[in-house]
């Protein structure tokens, strides 16, 4: 007989989150109400009960074939997210007047009443609509999975829903049903399917959460009934969110898995209900298909995570660190609906870039396009898609089933592992040819570039740890060169500390450092919160592990933000730098504090707050060592 598990024990090691969650309070492009960055419950004794059934019953149960239906998905690593329904067609519009932020949430931004929004959708037509071009662009594209908004927070169904007529056949000219021809054009393309199905907010039901411009219900902007905690200040206004659960959630929910046979399904700001409900759609989900990938932000706490993997924060440039399977939503500008003022496309090679990262650390990128109300993908996402599949199609081996290498930080860029395979995703080549790689040690069969097979390389052992790849003189792909290392029996790698290049500025992340006292808190990596934040006791300190190949002298640059502020020590060897933390008003410092000559060999720089002023010493992003030339 099979030794029964026990579930508290699978409970505490899958889920525990520690401090995933960033930010108190987000905003999107200075627009308060878009995005939320504690999108997690906090579990009061109503929800215990729930907890209770879940992990000592049917959640425990789903759990021991956790990694057979989420298989796919870890192999997959690169997918496309689709945000489109009837807000598209203004794009971010709306009487004339631009509407800033994510243009997805035009309805309660302008406060549309349902009926208004409803001759929104009388003008709703995508006649460019084709779903098999939109899966063919994201195969192109090199994308392994497809997600798409079926139901977003204004409650309009983006598919033939019995449910309610609230959709698009029965209240739109267009009439079709785009997501039963998007499943279709799936699995013709061997793409894996999925939907955004809003569970918590819905704008246009007199009963849900969200919105308080109509019907003064709680989970809005207004904040009322105690804001974001209504349901425990006035418990007695849960049977109207539990009502339109049971009337169109969960039915809806319901109806998309029996209809489509989705493949995953995905959801979003669960702190808008009790969390007693969000584990009471994850079961009806559970009983209705087992098989079903399910993201993080459907049932989690600020402990705990119910979903078959890990969620990070929106619109990412770096990574906080996150144990276990994760998986980040970049889009290709800051709208995830179609914006037509929204021109901040980011290059091809900032998705390239990210991808490899995220995969190196052991996650996937869903990466978001914003369709246009025609139905057709706007130009400028197109040029991205059709740069990064160029790229893909030559690298994809590196991405697809690849996993963490277990080497230290390079200072270059980042590795993947694949079976015996290395690859090492170079973003700045070396202008000696010699690329060192950190923590390899041994012998390596074979050495050539990823996209020209034909191109072999040499390598040469530095030491007992330390590997030199002899590269060409010129970078064959500026944004992203891949060189795999085929492995043998004696080939070791050793978490080592990171090398510093005494040619070319070196980056010390704060996401890398050791954190040393309790009370540190990651941001949610985007350009300008890729911070540690919650330095509020002078026992707390961080730390950052590196070796030098070669006798260096740096200029130090510290970058921050601060809303306190005091005086901090920067500690290498024998050298000592104290510094004053400037007022930054709310802006990034990027501040030069002194210059080191640092010998060759290993090395930890300690960075001690001496004196806290105000709420926090400050919020660091990075330290930057930039090499004095002589």
């Amino acid at each position: 007989m099979r030794k029964k598990k026990n579930p508290y024990i699978t409970f505490v090691i899958f889920i525990m989150l520690g401090c995933l969650c960033p930010l108190s309070a987000q905003q999107d492009q200075g627009t308060a109400g878009d995005e939320d960055g504690q999108m997690y419950n906090d579990p009061k004794i109503r929800d215990r009960t729930a907890i209770n059934r879940a992990v000592n019953g049917w959640w425990a149960q789903s759990m021991e074939t956790r990694n057979d239906r989420i298989k796919w998905w870890r192999e997959a690593r690169f997918g496309m997210f689709i945000h489109w329904g009837v807000y598209s067609l203004p794009g971010g519009e709306w009487k004339g007047k631009k509407v800033g932020g994510y243009a997805e949430h035009l309805m309660r931004k302008e406060k549309i009443s349902r009926a208004e929004y409803q001759e929104l959708a009388g003008r709703f037509n995508p006649v460019a609509f084709d779903a098999e071009t939109w899966i063919k662009t994201a195969k192109r594209a090199g994308m392994k999975y497809f997600v798409i908004t079926a139901k977003h927070h204004d409650g309009f169904a983006m598919y033939s829903s019995e449910v309610s007529d609230f959709n698009i056949t029965d209240r739109t000219p267009f009439k079709r049903d785009p997501l039963a021809e998007l499943a279709a054009a799936c699995k013709k393309n061997g793409i894996k399917f999925g939907f955004y199905y809003s569970h918590a907010f819905d704008w246009e039901h007199p009963d849900a959460p969200g919105n308080d411009w109509e019907y003064q219900n709680p989970g809005g902007d207004k904040n009322l009934y105690g804001g974001r905690y209504w349901y425990d200040e006035h418990p007695e206004l849960v049977p109207k969110a539990v009502k339109y659960v049971n009337e169109k959630a969960i039915p809806q929910i319901k109806e998309l898995i029996k209809k489509y046979h989705p493949d995953i399904l995905w959801f979003d700001t669960p702190h808008k209900l009790p969390l007693s409900e969000n584990i009471r759609i994850l079961r009806a989900i559970r009983e209705t298909d087992p098989d079903v990938v399910v993201n993080g932000r459907l049932v989690r706490s600020a402990q705990t995570n119910f979903g078959d993997y890990k969620n990070t924060a929106d619109r990412p440039a770096e990574f906080f660190p996150v144990e276990g399977d994760w998986e980040a939503i970049p889009t290709t500008n800051e709208s995830y609906g179609y914006s037509k003022y929204d021109t901040s496309h980011k290059p091809a090679g900032f998705f390239i870039r990210l991808l490899a990262k995220a995969v190196s650390e052991g996650g996937n990128l869903l990466m978001n396009i914003g369709p246009m109300g025609n139905g057709a993908f706007d130009p400028r996402d197109k040029v991205i898609l059709d740069s990064i599949g160029k790229w893909m199609h030559k690298n994809g081996e590196s991405i697809y089933g690849a996993a963490p290498s277990g080497l230290p930080l390079q200072n270059w860029g980042v590795t993947t592992q694949k079976g015996d395979k290395i690859y090492l995703h170079v973003f700045r080549w070396p202008r000696d040819g010699k690329l060192v790689v950190g923590g390899l040690g041994g012998k390596i069969r074979k050495a050539r570039l990823l996209a020209s097979p034909s191109k072999k390389l040499t390598t040469e052992t530095s030491g007992a740890t330390d590997m030199i790849v002899k590269t060409p003189a010129a970078m064959p792909d500026k944004v992203n060169t891949v060189i795999v290392l085929e492995t043998g029996e004696n080939t070791t790698i050793k978490k080592v500390p990171r090398l510093l290049s005494a040619a070319a500025p070196n980056r010390l992340l704060a996401f890398d450092a050791g954190l040393h006292g309790d009370g540190f808190k990651f941001g949610d990596g985007k350009p300008h919160r890729y911070y540690v934040y919650g330095w509020q006791d002078k026992n707390q300190s961080l730390s950052w592990d590196f070796r030098l190949h070669q006798a260096a002298e740096y200029r130090i640059e510290v970058k921050y933000t601060t809303d306190g502020g005091g005086r901090y020590s920067l500690t290498l060897g024998d050298t000592r730098i104290e510094k004053e933390v400037d007022p930054s008003d709310g802006e990034i410092i990027t501040k030069e504090i002194g210059t080191v000559s640092i010998p060759e060999g290993e090395h930890k720089l300690t960075l001690k707050p001496l004196k806290i002023e105000g709420e926090e010493l400050m919020k660091l992003f990075e330290i930057q060592f930039i090499p004095v030339k002589k």
